[in-house]
Parts: C-alpha cells; sequence; structure tokens
C-alpha cells in the first residue's frame, strides 16, 4: 500500500487571521503553491457529518472569493455526477451556480 501526503501551511498574524497559505502535494508536482483560500471538507462516517476548513488570507479579494465560491458549487456539480450519478442532483446544482453567478455579475462591489 501506498502512502501520500497534502501539506497545508498557514501562517497566522497575531489575532490568529491567516496572512499566507501555502500547500504542497508532491506526488502530483505541486510544492509550496501560494494560495489565498482553501475550502476542504471531510466525511466523518461515525457521526454522519462534513468537517470542514474553509480559510481565506487577509488579501483575498471579495471579487475573487465570489469567483472562489462559483467555482466551488460548480465543482460540487462534477462531484455528484461522477460520484453520484444523479442528474436530477446534477441540475439543481447548476440551475443554483447559474443563479449565482448572475448575481455576482449584478453586484455593483465587484
Amino acid at each position: 500500500m501506498k502512502e501520500t501526503e497534502i501539506i497545508i501551511k498557514v501562517k497566522l498574524d497575531q489575532n490568529n487571521i491567516p496572512e499566507e497559505i501555502v500547500w504542497s502535494a508532491p506526488d502530483g508536482g505541486m510544492n509550496n503553491q501560494p494560495s489565498k483560500a482553501i475550502f476542504l471538507s471531510f466525511w466523518d462516517s461515525k457521526k454522519k457529518e462534513t468537517l470542514k476548513m474553509d480559510l481565506w488570507t487577509k488579501e483575498m479579494p471579495i471579487d475573487e472569493m465570489k469567483t472562489f465560491m462559483l467555482q466551488t458549487i460548480q465543482s460540487m456539480k462534477q462531484t455528484i455526477s461522477k460520484a453520484i450519478g444523479n442528474e436530477d442532483l446534477t441540475k439543481i446544482i447548476d440551475e443554483f451556480s447559474q443563479k449565482f453567478k448572475s448575481k455576482i455579475n449584478q453586484d455593483p462591489k465587484k
């Protein structure tokens, strides 16, 4: 059996607010990749609940956060399609992401 690692390092300020996020996945050829945000979920099958970590740096612009969230929602559509294969659920996520995208585009604070 092979084992691999994904490493996430977060530098915090004196108030524990992320200032820098860097991640590595050596088997995937990624080493010390800077990032302004992370959205990570784990499934706890004993408790039947999702454990999640979402962090963003002080320097993450709002327009980039909106795009990041939109792309995260769209990737959920792909995961549902691949893992569950339910077209009705995929369609719901797709419709929601289109509405979300429309609202982002209408927002004057982009």
